[in-house]
């Protein structure tokens, strides 16, 4: 993994690949593993225990690690050697997997590794050097995918791979936040606070493309998914301990879900990942324009988004509006070249946004709640505080910071309750239907006022 991504979940908030290395190159693999003239089936296959097999009260970390540390490791670099890593994928019940990537300079991230855990073998795929599809087609179907803050390993998936949302998904770092209420931890922390088992993170933005790796890199590839089957078997023993199991499992669904949706966004709704309530109808439709430009440049020049214009830039242009390239220069961070390049082209864009009859404009945000009278928050943060306390989560994972809004939304508008956010239409929909909806009911009223909503 090349970043610990934080999941959607815990916070309001992707192809060609240039194969720069050479064949001789890829074959100077370390000694250290299982090179395709020795073929996996030389090494003796070590057998994962079961959760029932290592017992409901006391779970064996030290057998766990020492699977791990036994585990065969073989590099596949050639087509024909990825059937014996898809027969493996189609009998092993789950898998833990990781990929390495670059996307700092470029709109399509170039995978450059894939990293799999079949519990007795991990494989190393050199991904420039390999046809994936029969891959991506193969993880679908086992029973259970395991990752690490998968945000953007999974977003690349689904670049890649063309395949509808993931429904195999258990992302060790949203069940870690049920048992520590911490909602980013990373891996190595996990490792540390799980397992007691230290490894070394200081290689994730190293050069991934590059053949042959350093041993360095190979340690760390190898250590990103060696023990994370031991990971979620202490976190799966833990969860099932407390009957929290089954929502983990929901909330990974919806988050692979979620991921999916976002990978998916049109090119026309890329502002609403930047509007503000603030903004005026005009200046909505001036972030559009500008929004819709930024993402088909940079993916047309293969470029971040950043590279073509940052955010904050974004938000001088929607509200400075300027007219001239002097303007443009002077009222706004754009990067001088840039602003040579496109300048001309972006300013067109904003005088076609202004020019836009009203009626046309994007809908205005609904402003947030804000009030110093704090009886509806105390009222909500009460009842969210007795359900997390009555079924034993933390409140922060019962309910996240945008659902709340979404909420609110929902009953000062006098929307449908078809109209919830999709994280509180599965398990917490009962609560949030009898108990939540009626808290806020009583206080519907200084909800409105909190929210510029005018009460008749």
């Amino acid at each position: 993994m090349s970043n610990n991504v934080s999941n959607p979940l815990a916070q309001s908030n992707a192809s060609d690949i240039n194969d720069s290395s050479s064949q001789e190159a890829a074959n100077t693999e370390p000694m250290s593993v299982v090179t395709p003239s020795e073929p996996a089936t030389n090494t003796p296959d070590v057998e994962v225990p079961d959760i029932e097999v290592l017992g409901t009260e006391v779970l064996d970390i030290d057998a766990l690690l020492d699977i791990a540390d036994d585990v065969a490791i073989t590099w596949v670099r050639k087509q024909s050697e990825l059937d014996g890593v898809i027969d493996d994928l189609a009998t092993c019940g789950r898998v833990a997997l990781d990929t390495e990537f670059i996307k700092r300079d470029t709109y399509y991230p170039r995978l450059a590794l894939v990293q799999l855990n079949t519990g007795n073998h991990v494989y190393l795929l050199d991904a420039p050097q390999l046809q994936l599809a029969e891959l991506w087609e193969a993880l679908r179907k086992v029973d259970v995918a395991i990752w690490h803050a998968c945000g953007e390993d999974l977003g690349i998936f689904y670049l890649l791979s063309g395949c509808p949302p993931l429904t195999n998904i258990f992302d060790t770092q949203i069940a870690l936040s049920y048992l520590t209420g911490q909602l980013q931890m990373g891996y190595q922390q996990a490792l540390a606070d799980q397992l007691d088992m230290h490894i070394d993170k200081e290689h994730s933005q190293s050069d991934w493309l590059q053949r042959p790796l350093t041993d360095e890199q190979e340690q760390y590839a190898i250590d990103d998914v060696r023990y994370l089957p031991a990971l979620y078997l202490s976190i799966e023993h833990a969860l099932k301990a407390q009957d929290l199991y089954d929502y983990v499992w929901a909330d990974c669904q919806l988050y692979a879900s979620d991921l999916y949706d976002s990978q998916h966004v049109e090119d026309e709704a890329m502002y609403l990942t930047m509007s503000d309530y603030r903004y005026n109808s005009q200046e909505m439709a001036i972030l559009k324009g500008v929004a819709t430009w930024r993402e088909e440049l940079a993916r047309a020049t293969n470029q971040p988004r950043t590279f073509v214009i940052k955010k904050q830039a974004v938000r001088e242009i929607v509200t400075e509006k300027p007219k001239s390239m002097r303007e443009l220069a002077h009222k706004t961070t754009m990067h001088r070249s840039m602003l040579r390049l496109y300048g001309e082209e972006l300013l067109k864009v904003i005088r076609d946004a202004k020019s836009l009859p009203p009626a046309e404009h994007p809908d205005c945000l609904v402003p947030p709640y804000r009030s110093k009278n704090k009886v509806l928050s105390k009222a909500v943060q009460k009842a969210i505080d007795d359900h997390a306390r009555e079924i034993g989560i933390p409140a922060s994972v019962l309910m996240r910071k945008k659902w709340l809004g979404q909420l609110y939304e929902v009953v000062a508008l006098d929307k449908d309750v078809s109209e919830l956010p999709q994280g509180l239409k599965g398990w917490r929909n009962d609560w949030v239907i009898k108990t939540l909806i009626p808290v806020i009911k009583k206080h519907k009223t200084e909800l409105q006022q909190g929210m510029g909503i005018r009460v008749q």
